[in-house]
């Protein structure tokens, strides 16, 4: 085991090219979006080196993809794919529960613009905890945004098959998942796999522009940076009389730590991701944290905390301090600050204060769609042949999550290498419907760093 003052292992440093590149379409109207991506794909696709995946250039072949998940986020990464090329069709589907399934496929199927591009005949709409497998084989691309836990599992057996991948947040729910998933992401950069992240901020050009300020120098030296995720509660599924404990977890798995990784992970991901793109994209040491539970405490609310600060020390007396909640009924905060020597960005906001204000104009006509963004640019890169790759920038920020509830489920201290070490391992005994008993919750000072 390292020591916690050691510098923090990156298993895999380099920077995705998504990090700061220029920005997808993000056009409203269909048809501009439908020709930009087309233009893209052959402008990129006329200035390739023989031999560099010339067989993905074709700007008019059809890319099958399937979706694994198919809850809201799910639906709306489908409904983003679809609409970021002409040449898309949705013809595989997969969940754990088929009610879940037809539900998103016929709210799919209401949507005008893309109904005729989806095409999921009964045999290719699969249920169950292996459905990723055989989605994965009928498709070009798969869009993953199934329960977290579940992630690792999943991203292996598409590298293994050497498909294109959308990810969604977070990538893992403990350390080991997390290794193997940063494993096969270092696979799919060297196999040429495009894998986009669900860490949409990092798509969105207003962002974007505004870490380029910081890049550029306008607040100095940064020294530090303030998020926070302060919300109200989230939805809850009232439990059927017919369903298991197994089944009562995973329709409402954002309770459950071994399904989710806790809402430091689940949600607030987004904050700590933006911390560390301010940081330059540079690991911390350590972190010190806390949390509980003082608000949801009811059983059904599983064994998640509903609060957690923390202060991430990036060395150099650089710090990030950042805290999340979902609470009703309290004040409610989602922003990041840079504090640099001589001036703060405001990401939300957008904009400098300082020696060098600076605020983000929009291009007139011009939507910024984060979410459309990400797949307009993960498809424009599959035509090119020229993959986008999000591997390090998604566990990464997974980590972040991690070493936080790490430090505040236990009380203690928790290097970057510590985390990423650790055995912790939340998986269920089976896969199965049926029983599975609730660990405790987490209790700071008593409960073990394992």
């Amino acid at each position: 085991m390292t020591t916690d003052n050691a510098r923090p292992e990156v298993p895999s440093p380099s920077i995705s090219s998504s990090a700061g590149g220029a920005a997808g379409s993000g056009q409203s109207r269909r048809d501009v979006l439908r020709a930009a991506s087309a233009a893209t794909a052959l402008a990129a696709t006329a200035g390739m080196a023989s031999g560099e995946r010339a067989q993905e250039s074709d700007a008019t072949k059809v890319l099958r993809v399937g979706l694994i998940g198919c809850g809201g986020r799910g639906s709306g990464a489908a409904t983003n794919a679809l609409r970021a090329d002409p040449n898309v069709k949705l013809v595989a589907m997969g969940d754990v529960f088929e009610d879940q399934l037809e539900k998103a496929l016929t709210n799919l199927k209401n949507v005008e613009d893309i109904k005729d591009q989806i095409d999921v005949p009964p045999e290719n709409r699969i249920v169950g905890f292996d459905c990723h497998e055989k989605i994965t084989d009928m498709c070009d691309v798969v869009l993953f945004a199934s329960t977290p836990h579940f992630r690792p599992a999943q991203v292996e057996y598409a590298v293994k098959a050497g498909k294109h991948m959308f990810v969604e947040k977070p990538v893992a729910v403990d350390a080991p998942g997390l290794r193997r998933i940063w494993q096969a992401c270092n696979d799919a950069k060297d196999k040429g796999i495009a894998v986009v992240t669900g860490l949409c901020y990092r798509y969105e050009n207003k962002k974007r522009a505004t870490i380029e300020k910081i890049r550029e120098g306008a607040i100095g030296e940064v020294m530090g940076v303030e998020c926070s995720y302060d919300t109200g509660e989230l939805w809850y599924r009232e439990p059927s009389p017919d369903w298991t404990e197994m089944e009562h977890q995973v329709r409402n798995w954002l309770y459950y730590t071994w399904c989710s990784g806790d809402h430091i992970a689940e949600q607030a991901i987004h904050n700590l991701d933006k911390m560390i793109w301010a940081m330059d994209d540079k690991p911390p040491i350590k972190v010190k944290a806390q949390g509980g539970r003082i608000v949801r405490t009811d059983p059904k609310f599983g064994n998640v905390f509903d609060h957690f600060s923390a202060v991430y020390d990036f060395g150099d007396n650089k710090k990030g301090f950042f805290s999340c909640r979902q609470w009703n009924g309290a004040v409610r905060d989602v922003s990041d600050h840079v504090y640099g020597t001589i001036g703060t960005a405001h990401l939300m906001s957008h904009k400098v204060e300082g020696q060098n204000p600076w605020r983000w104009r929009a291009e007139e006509g011009v939507v910024d769609n984060m979410y459309q963004n990400e797949h307009d640019q993960m498809f424009a890169s599959i035509r090119a042949g020229k993959p986008i790759h999000d591997g390090d920038i998604m566990c990464r920020a997974t980590l972040l999550a991690l070493m936080g509830r790490l430090s505040a489920y236990t009380g203690q201290e928790i290097s970057w290498n510590q985390a990423l070490e650790s055995k912790e391992n939340l998986s269920p005994a089976k896969y199965e419907w049926g029983p599975n008993p609730v660990p405790p919750v987490a209790q700071p000072g008593i409960t073990p760093f394992v």
